[in-house]
C-alpha cells in the first residue's frame, strides 16, 4: 500500500466513522472565514493592467507634473456645463457663481476652478481675483465691455482651448464648456476620499439656480469614474448570481433528483465559495474584473466533484453495500481523481502567477486556493454529511427519491453516452484522426485570434444597460454619468482616448538648445500623424504655445525674435527668459500644460490620422522616441494600450506552455507512481491539446478577442480539460486493472462515469454562460469561452477518449507503450474496484 493509498484509506475512516465530528469541523473553519469577508476591497477598470507599464508611468509624471494631464489627475475633476450659449452673460455669471460656491465650501477641499469665464472677467476687471469679484464684474459689465472681454481673451486661446467645437468667435457663441476642478489633497489621497469630495461638489453645483446637476451640468472625476467602474461589478453580480443560481438549482436537481442530496451539494458550494471570498479578505487581494470568473469556475469543479461523489456512492448502495462501505468505496476511487484534477488544474492557474498583470496574479492564486478548498470540502465534508444524513433518513420515515446513478442502465441518456465506446468498436482510428485534425485545424485557425485592450473595453453594453434598466429594483443597474461625459468629449470638444501620442521629455528643458530640439520632432512626420500645411506634425508643446502668443503679443514676439539666432522662430538662447515672460502673461495656463514647474520636463502631444491603424501610430512615435537628441518616453493612452496588447500575446503563451509542461509532468509521474504506467497520463492529455485547439479557434470564429480579462483561458482550459478526462482514465484504469478487458471496461466506465459527466457538464455549462448577462462586454466573452472549453472538454472526453484507448492499446505496445501489464498491485480487491 502506497503513502497516498495510507492517507485516503485515514481520510475515509474518519469520514465514515466520525462524520458528525467532520461537519462540525468545516463548519468552525467556515466561521473563521466569515471574519475575512469585511477585509475585500473592490478595483476595476483598465488601470489595473498597465501600472508598471514605463509609458504608463510616463502618463503618470505627465498628471503630476503639468496643470493639464492626458485624462486628468486623480485628484482633479471637470464639470461640463451646457447652455445655449456659454458665453451669454447669463451664463458666465452662473458659471463664475458655481465656481465662487466650489472654493468657498471648505469641507470639500478645493484648492482652485479655472473656466473661460476666468480668463474674460479678467479682461474687464485686471484687479478682480477671486471668483466672486469677477462674477460681479460680468453681471456689471456693459454688452459692449463683454464682447471686447470676451474677444481680448479669445485672442490669447483662453476661450477656444475650454469651450466646445462648435465655438464661433465672430458671434461669440459655444454651447458647451470645461470648468477644470483641483482639489487640494495629497496625489496619494484615496480614491474613496476623492470619490466623497466630488460626490459633494456635485451637491454643491446642483445648488446654484439654473442648473441642474447630471443634465445641464455633470462633474467628472477620476473618484466618480472609479466609484462607477467598481459599480459595473455590483451591477453584473446582482444579475449574473441569481441567474446561475436558478439554472444551477434546475440542473441539480435534475442530475440528483433528491432534494436532500441537491441540498448537500449546495452546502458544500457554499462553504468552497465561503472560504475562497474569506481567503481573499485575509491576504489582501481585491475583488476585481478578473476575478468575477473565479466563482462561476469554483462552481464548475464543485458541481462536478459532487455529482461524482453522489453517483459513484448511488452505484455501490444498488449493490447492497452499506452506508459506510459505499462511501469508502466511493471516496477510495475518486478521492485520487480529485487530486490529479485538483493538482493539474491548480497547475494550469498558477501557470498565470507569471503574467506582468497583476489582476491575472490575483485570479491565478484566488482560483487555484478555491479549488484546493473545493477539493477538501467535496473530498471530506460533503462524504461525511452524506454519511450522516444518510442513516438518519435510515432510520427515519423519510420518503425516498431519485437513488440510481445518472445515466445508468437503459435509459435513454445511458444510450446516448455509449456513442464513443460504440464508435470505438466500428472505426477508433478514424475518430481520433478527425478529432485531433479538428483540433489542430482549430489551433492553427486561432493564431489569428485579435488582440483588444483599451478603457473602453471595460464600459458597460449600453444596449443593455437600456434592457436592464426596465427590470424592477434591485436588478435594475446603476445610471453611469461617465457614459454621457465620454459622448461630450467625443462629439462637442473632438476628444477621445486614442486621437493622439505624446512624448514625455524626461530631463531638463533649460538649455539653449532645448526648444530647437522640440521643435525637430515635428520634422519629416510619418504617415500615421496629422500635419500642417507647411508639411510639420500638427502638434502641441510649449513651443507651439509660444508661437501661438508671439502671434499675438508684440512685446513677446519681440523677445522670442531677440533670443532667435538661426531665425527659425523657435528661441535657442536664454530660454529661462522666454519661460518667464510667457508664464507672466494671458498663455500661462496652456503653457503649464506642456511645461514642469521646475522646466525639468516637458510634453509634446501629436495627432493622429483619422482611421489609422493604432499599432501603426505607437510604432511612429516609439521610433521617433528613438530617433531624437532628447531622453523621451513614447506614452499616451493608446501606446499604454499597445504595450499591455504586446505583453498580453507573450503572456498568454508562456501560461499556456507553462500549463501544458507542468500538467504533462504531473500526470505522466503521477499515473507511474499511482498505476505502474505513464502512458495513462499522456491519454489524459490527447483530448486536452484538442480541447485547446478548438476553443482557440473558436474565440476567432466568434470575434472574440484576446484580452487582459480572459487571457488565462488558454492555460485555464487546460484544467478544465483534464478535469473532465481524469474521471474517465481513472475509472476505465480501475475497471482495466480489476482484469476486465479494454472494451467491457469502457463499457462500465461510460455506465459509472458517463452520467456524471453529463450532469456536470450541463450544470457547469449553464452555470458559465450566465455570464453572458454580465453588462461588461469583457465579461459576457469570458463567461462564452468557459462555457465553450467545458462542453470541448466533455465531447472529448466521451467521444474521442474511448477510441484513443482502443488505438493505444493496439498500437502502443510496438513502441513500448501498451496498457498491458497493469495487473492489480498488492492490497487491491477483487473486480468492480471493491464491489461485491
Amino acid at each position: 500500500m502506497t503513502a497516498a493509498d495510507r492517507v485516503v484509506e485515514r481520510v475515509n475512516e474518519t469520514v465514515t466513522t466520525r462524520p458528525v465530528a467532520v461537519v462540525i469541523v468545516f463548519i468552525l473553519v467556515s466561521v473563521v472565514a466569515i471574519g475575512g469577508l469585511g477585509g475585500i476591497t473592490t478595483a476595476a477598470g483598465a488601470d489595473q493592467f498597465s501600472e508598471d507599464i514605463p509609458a504608463q508611468r510616463a502618463l503618470d509624471d505627465i498628471d503630476e507634473e503639468f496643470e493639464s494631464s492626458i485624462g486628468g489627475s486623480a485628484t482633479a475633476a471637470q464639470l461640463i456645463v451646457s447652455d445655449d450659449n456659454v458665453l451669454s452673460r447669463d451664463a458666465l455669471v452662473r458659471i463664475l457663481e458655481t465656481q465662487h460656491r466650489l472654493e468657498s465650501r471648505s469641507t470639500l477641499r478645493v484648492g482652485s476652478t479655472t473656466s473661460h469665464a476666468n480668463a474674460i472677467a479678467r479682461r474687464l476687471d485686471p484687479g478682480a481675483e477671486t471668483t466672486a469679484e469677477q462674477r460681479d464684474a460680468v453681471a456689471a459689465a456693459t454688452p459692449a465691455e463683454l464682447a471686447d472681454a470676451i474677444r481680448t481673451a479669445d485672442e490669447s486661446g483662453a476661450v477656444a482651448s475650454q469651450v466646445s467645437t462648435d465655438y464661433n468667435p465672430t458671434a461669440q457663441r459655444a454651447g458647451t464648456a470645461i470648468v477644470g476642478v483641483t482639489y487640494d489633497v495629497p496625489d496619494a489621497t484615496t480614491t474613496g476620499r476623492v470619490e466623497t469630495l466630488q460626490t459633494r461638489s456635485v451637491e454643491v453645483v446642483d445648488s446654484v439656480p439654473g442648473t441642474e446637476a447630471g443634465e445641464n451640468a455633470i462633474l467628472f472625476g477620476d473618484g466618480i469614474l472609479q466609484s462607477e467602474i467598481n459599480a459595473l461589478l455590483t451591477d453584473t453580480a446582482i444579475i449574473v448570481f441569481p441567474a446561475a443560481l436558478l439554472f444551477i438549482l434546475f440542473f441539480l436537481l435534475v442530475a440528483y433528483r433528491d432534494p436532500i442530496d441537491m441540498a448537500l451539494g449546495l452546502s458544500a458550494l457554499v462553504v468552497s465559495v465561503l472560504w475562497t471570498f474569506g481567503f481573499m479578505g485575509y491576504v489582501g487581494i481585491p475583488f476585481s474584473d478578473s476575478l468575477v470568473t473565479v466563482f462561476p469556475l469554483l462552481l464548475a469543479v464543485g458541481i462536478d466533484f459532487g455529482i461524482h461523489i453522489i453517483n459513484r456512492y448511488r452505484e455501490e448502495r444498488l449493490d447492497g453495500v452499506d452506508i459506510g462501505g459505499s462511501m469508502r468505496t466511493t471516496a477510495d476511487q475518486l478521492f485520487i481523481a480529485f487530486l490529479l484534477v485538483t493538482v493539474t488544474t491548480v497547475v494550469s492557474l498558477l501557470a498565470n502567477v507569471v503574467s506582468p498583470f497583476e489582476p491575472n496574479r490575483d485570479f491565478a492564486i484566488v482560483a487555484a486556493a478555491g479549488m484546493v478548498f473545493t477539493m477538501i470540502v467535496f473530498g471530506a465534508y460533503l462524504p461525511a454529511a452524506k454519511v450522516l444524513v444518510d442513516r438518519y433518513r435510515d432510520r427515519l420515515p423519510v420518503p425516498e427519491f431519485g437513488s440510481t446513478p445518472l445515466g445508468s442502465g437503459g435509459s435513454r441518456l445511458g444510450r446516448v453516452l455509449h456513442v464513443g465506446v460504440d464508435l470505438s468498436r466500428l472505426a477508433p482510428i478514424a475518430v481520433v484522426v478527425l478529432v485531433l485534425l479538428a483540433g489542430g485545424a482549430g489551433g492553427a485557425y486561432g493564431t489569428g485570434v485579435d488582440t483588444e485592450f483599451s478603457e473602453e473595453a471595460f464600459f458597460p453594453d449600453e444596449g443593455r444597460l437600456a434592457v436592464y434598466g426596465e427590470l424592477p429594483e434591485p436588478f435594475a443597474p446603476t445610471e453611469y454619468t461617465f457614459l454621457k461625459v465620454l459622448t461630450l468629449f467625443e462629439e462637442e470638444f473632438d476628444q477621445d482616448f486614442v486621437g493622439s501620442v505624446t512624448l514625455y521629455v524626461d530631463q531638463s528643458v533649460r538649455n539653449d538648445d532645448s526648444l530647437e530640439l522640440i521643435d525637430r520632432t515635428t520634422r519629416n512626420p510619418p504617415d500615421t500623424f496629422e500635419t500642417t500645411p507647411e508639411r510639420r506634425a500638427a502638434s502641441t508643446s510649449v513651443v507651439t504655445v509660444i508661437e501661438d502668443h508671439a502671434e499675438n503679443d508684440p512685446e513677446f514676439r519681440r523677445t522670442v525674435r531677440r533670443n532667435d539666432r538661426l531665425g527659425t522662430g523657435v528661441p535657442d538662447r536664454n530660454v529661462d527668459e522666454v519661460y518667464d515672460e510667457l508664464l507672466d502673461s494671458p498663455a500661462e495656463d496652456r503653457a503649464r500644460g506642456y511645461l514642469a514647474a521646475d522646466r525639468g520636463s516637458a510634453r509634446i502631444d501629436y495627432t493622429i490620422r483619422p482611421g489609422v491603424d493604432g499599432e501603426r501610430a505607437v510604432a511612429d512615435v516609439r521610433a521617433l522616441s528613438d530617433r531624437t537628441a532628447l531622453d523621451t518616453v513614447a506614452t499616451g493612452q493608446l501606446v499604454v494600450n499597445e504595450s499591455v496588447i504586446d505583453l498580453l500575446i507573450d503572456s498568454a503563451v508562456r501560461s499556456l506552455i507553462g500549463a501544458f509542461v507542468l500538467t504533462a509532468v504531473f500526470l505522466t509521474v503521477s499515473y507511474r507512481y499511482l498505476e505502474g504506467k505513464a502512458v495513462y497520463g499522456l491519454i489524459n492529455l490527447v483530448p486536452v491539446l484538442a480541447t485547446v485547439g478548438l476553443l482557440v479557434g473558436s474565440m476567432r470564429l466568434l470575434e472574440i478577442p484576446l484580452t487582459p480579462i480572459n487571457a488565462p483561458i488558454l492555460s485555464v482550459s487546460i484544467g478544465l480539460g483534464v478535469d473532465y478526462t481524469v474521471h474517465f482514465v481513472h475509472r476505465f484504469v480501475d475497471e482495466y486493472r480489476a482484469g476486465n478487458p479494454v472494451h467491457e471496461a469502457l463499457d462500465v466506465t461510460i455506465g459509472g462515469t458517463g452520467g456524471a459527466l453529463t450532469g456536470s457538464m450541463l450544470t457547469t455549462v449553464t452555470g458559465l454562460g450566465v455570464l453572458y448577462l454580465a453588462v461588461i462586454p469583457l465579461i459576457q466573452d469570458f463567461g462564452a469561452l468557459l462555457a465553450l472549453g467545458v462542453l470541448y472538454a466533455y465531447l472529448c472526453s466521451i467521444v474521442l477518449v474511448p477510441s484513443l484507448v482502443v488505438v493505444w492499446d493496439r498500437y502502443g505496445s510496438a513502441v513500448g507503450l501498451g496498457l498491458e501489464g497493469t495487473v492489480p498491485s498488492e492490497g487491491d480487491v477483487g473486480p468492480g474496484d471493491g464491489r461485491p
